[in-house]
Formats: structure tokens, sequence, C-alpha cells
């Protein structure tokens, strides 16, 4: 492998790298948020108390990850504009939603140098929709801890 070759592809895997570590902090705000929202709820004793304040809860916690897997997305729209893949926000937005959620359409392609970033994006997504997953279903296990006390033995 050659010098050159070597450098275009560790240029975005760093780059690619960087961004995860920005989504992972986004995601940990989303988290906290949460966590937040959980023990204060459960201080004013609205956790289990209710069908309505509970489902309110949970959509409130999807809420969260929603909007983090949004802001996430963003970013990496960003990113795909800083490294002149796109001119709009728009188009950088839907090429990395798609590649995000890994739906991977293919009808927009990133250039041979920065083309790593993709399955990078993919990656990340998909382990975001794994931590977003993993915190609403805690909430929900909370809930139901709290609403029913037979299944807390």
């Amino acid at each position: 492998m050659t010098q050159d070759h070597q450098f275009a592809i560790l240029y975005p895997l760093v780059v690619g790298v960087g961004a995860v570590a920005c989504t992972i902090f986004v995601h940990a705000l989303a988290l906290a948020a949460t966590v937040k929202l959980f023990r204060h709820e459960r201080r004013l004793g609205h956790v289990g108390a209710g069908a309505l304040i509970d489902l309110a809860i949970v959509a409130v916690a999807i809420s969260f990850a929603f909007v983090a897997h949004l802001i996430e997305i963003a970013l990496w729209a960003v990113l795909l504009i800083i490294c002149g893949e796109f001119q709009g926000f728009g188009n950088a937005f839907y090429h990395s939603a798609v590649n995000y959620t890994t739906l991977g359409y293919g009808d927009l392609l990133l250039t041979p140098s920065w083309r790593l970033l993709g399955p990078l994006e993919a990656a990340n997504g998909a382990l975001m929709f794994g931590v977003s997953t993993a915190i609403v279903f805690a909430v929900i296990q909370r809930l139901l801890l709290a609403r029913y006390e037979d299944l807390r033995h």
C-alpha cells in the first residue's frame, strides 16, 4: 500500500471517529435528560400512578431519543458539507439520514476520497439506535415495576 493510499483511508477514518465521538456525547445528553425526567416524575409520585402518565413519560423519553438522532444526523450532514461533499444542507441532511438509518438508497453518493464516511455513519446510527432502544426499555421496565407489585418479586 502506498503512503497516499494509507492517508486516503486514515484521514476519513479519523474524521469519522470524531463524528462518532460527537454523537456519543449527544446521546449521553439525551440519556441524562431521560434519567433526570424519570427521577423528577418519581419524586412527584407520577411513576406508575396511571396508564396515561406512564404513557406520557415513555413518549417524552422516546422524544428525547428521537431529537438526539436528528441532531446526530445534522452533525454528520454538517461534516459532509465541511468535507465538500455537498453544497446545501438539505441534500447533506437527506444523505446523512439515509446512511445513519442504514436505509442505503444510494441515490446520492460520496466521492471516493470520503466514501468511508458512509459505512462509519451507518455503524454509528445502528449503535445509537441500540442505545435509544435500551433507554426506552429501561424506562418501560421501571414503569412496569412501579405499577405492578407482582412483577417486583
